[in-house]
């Protein structure tokens, strides 16, 4: 099969060997998304080697275990755990300190022709769901995780940073818990699609200093160090700030701010996909115009120097060719 691989430093299409592993599904990927980690693996995060990418929608070639899923078009969660500690035996992989994760840690991923994943981790996708709909419930999991870490009540004023998919994604998410949401980016493209749902978009430029210490929440998604500055500028004493970007290097933060006005952090990573699949099915979250282009999977390499460009929002890559 085809598969776009990240090996000895170097991203290129390559043809393998398709996967067969003993107790677990195998899914034809129909298409997969492009994401900002999918590009911060290239950059060296994660020490990932393989195939990568983790947004998929596909149909069940193959599943001894949940046989009824075969011929099923599924999305599937990205974290396979191990089975066997106290987190995977509570129902939650998303943390078991022995996991894999599809397209990031041990286990090749999603951009290529087929994927194994274990039969419990996908999640047949609903009929008036589109496959381009389906790719979006990996990255609107994780943005609607939030809410499972963090209480967001009517009232409460929360600030997005980053006009990115995942910012905006996040930001659509919680206007539906809360009226009072702000996302900040720096491309007035971008912020017009969360515009045209009622969520008030400003500018980095003329979001500071009129902000600042004025949210409760704030949630940093920018995929950019400079993203944390701009987060404790923005949340009040006491508030809680959301760290949502992963990438490759280390960042600076002023952490005697954090200790003096007493500011909660809160990583969030994972979400759960069946409340994602649910925003899509009733159509709380509508995503298709977050979608800039799409290529088959024989130009994957094009298709992630184009997701590496400015204002270029998800990029899609159609694996059935």
């Amino acid at each position: 099969m085809k598969a776009l691989r990240f090996t000895n430093n170097q991203l290129k299409l390559e043809g393998i060997a398709a996967p067969e592993l003993k107790n677990e599904a195998v899914v034809r990927v129909l298409k997969s998304g492009i994401c900002n980690t999918d590009l911060e693996i290239v950059r060296g995060y994660a020490g990932f080697s393989g195939t990568i990418g983790h947004e998929f929608v596909g149909i069940v070639e193959k599943s001894d275990a949940r046989p009824e899923l075969i011929g099923k078009r599924v999305v599937g969660e990205i974290n396979a755990g191990c089975g066997a500690c106290e987190l995977c035996a509570g129902g939650d992989s998303r943390h078991c300190p022995n996991r894999t994760v599809l397209g990031i840690q041990g286990r090749d991923g999603a951009h290529a022709e087929f994927l194994t994943l274990p039969g419990e981790n996908l999640l047949e996708v609903p009929r008036n769901v589109s496959n381009e709909q389906a790719i979006f419930a990996e990255p609107l999991a994780a943005a609607y995780g939030i809410t499972e870490q963090v209480e967001i009540a009517p009232e409460t004023r929360v600030a997005v940073i980053g006009d990115g998919k995942l910012g905006t994604l996040c930001a659509m998410s919680l206007a539906l818990k809360s009226a009072n949401i702000v996302l900040i980016g720096k491309h007035i493209e971008k912020l017009s699609i969360a515009k045209k749902r009622n969520i008030e978009s400003v500018l980095l430029q003329d979001a500071l200093p009129g902000l600042n210490r004025r949210f409760d929440v704030v949630v940093e998604a920018s995929g950019s160090e400079s993203g944390f500055a701009t987060a404790l500028d923005l949340i009040k004493p006491r508030g809680k700030l959301v760290l949502k970007s992963t990438f490759q290097g280390k960042a600076n933060l002023e952490m005697w701010r954090v200790v003096v006005d007493e500011i909660t952090i809160v990583g969030s990573r994972c979400g759960r996909f069946a409340p994602a699949l649910d925003l899509l099915e009733n159509g709380s979250i509508e995503v298709t115009d977050l979608i800039s282009e799409e290529f088959p999977l024989s130009k994957g390499v094009e298709a992630m120097r184009r997701a590496a460009e400015k204002g270029v929002l998800k990029v899609v890559l159609n694996c059935v060719e």
